[in-house]
């Protein structure tokens, strides 16, 4: 028997492990998957992933971590309901444990199924942008009274802070504002204190990436369904994922083409999936993919 057709026997049967355990959760009413999600065509992606992926060492990812690690990392996802195709989670090998760790858009996609959110967004605030806040005692939120940005002011020296908003059908349901002292506070939790290249030079998308986090992580635990959502938002360490960027192996897949670190991923899969519905749609070649932290 080949090494592919190995392969091939071992995707098998982690898959089929994790979809039992997924079927078994569903019918004990302790698993609801959200509306529109396969947890088939998220594991097909994440297993074309994972079938790519290579230690620091060099070593094929599945080969490295073990059986049950890999199902674990998995069944985590699918338990968040998130599909790495959409750039919504990551794999990342510590030794021999794989480990499922869920990015800023996955933050959002988990936000958006609490029932009444729409959106969320965030935006930078620049020293001599106009932005005025107030506190409406009878509800208890804090609200954007004026807001109003001005080009001349875009600059990452003149980066003050951030805010983010959960948005409604009808208004504003949450309010999160962060000054840079807040947002640095933050960033130096993970092991780069925030000096990575990607906060040197995208300071502004990290800025709104941690105002963001917080911002779903509070609304989730005090929204009516915090019990599902806040337990969900809660599993990964917000506030330290940059730690990742300097412990964990680099081949570690965020699928974001952004920022400027590259990796080379190795013996691609003639067959890529259709990130929008997770069907294989065409063959493709080796191509360069690039690495995002999520602050």
């Amino acid at each position: 028997m080949d090494k592919n057709t190995q392969l091939v026997i071992k995707e098998k049967n982690i898959t089929d492990q994790v979809l039992n355990r997924i079927n078994i959760m569903q019918a004990e009413g302790s698993l609801h998957i959200p509306p529109n999600y396969s947890p088939q065509n998220a594991l097909k992606a994440a297993y074309l992933i994972l079938s790519e992926q290579k230690t620091k060492e060099g070593k094929p990812v599945l080969q490295a971590c073990t059986q049950e690690s890999i199902a674990n990392a998995l069944l985590e996802m699918v338990t968040q309901g998130l599909n790495p195709m959409k750039n919504q989670c990551y794999f990342i090998p510590y030794g021999n444990k794989l480990n499922f760790q869920r990015s800023y858009l996955g933050t959002i996609a988990i936000t958006k199924r609490i029932p009444g959110v729409k959106d969320v967004k965030a935006y930078p605030l620049y020293k001599g942008d106009e932005f005025e806040t107030e506190f409406d005692v009878l509800t208890g939120k804090l609200k954007i009274k004026s807001y109003k940005p001005k080009m001349e002011n875009i600059s990452n020296k003149n980066l003050i802070g951030a805010f983010a908003l959960i948005i409604g059908e009808n208004d504003i349901l949450h309010v999160e504002v962060m000054t840079m002292e807040q947002i640095r506070a933050a960033w130096n939790q993970g092991q780069m204190k925030g000096n990575s290249p990607a906060h040197i030079n995208f300071t502004e998308e990290m800025a709104k990436k941690t105002v963001i986090n917080r911002a779903c992580k509070m609304y989730a635990n005090t929204s009516d369904d915090s019990d599902i959502f806040a337990q969900m938002l809660n599993k990964t360490y917000l506030e330290v994922e940059e730690e990742i960027e300097d412990n964990a192996n680099k081949e570690m897949l965020d699928f974001d083409n952004t920022v400027e670190t590259e990796y080379e991923v190795v013996e691609v899969s003639e067959e890529e999936l259709n990130p929008e519905t997770g069907e294989i749609k065409e063959k493709v070649e080796p191509k360069q993919m690039k690495l995002e932290p999520d602050f």
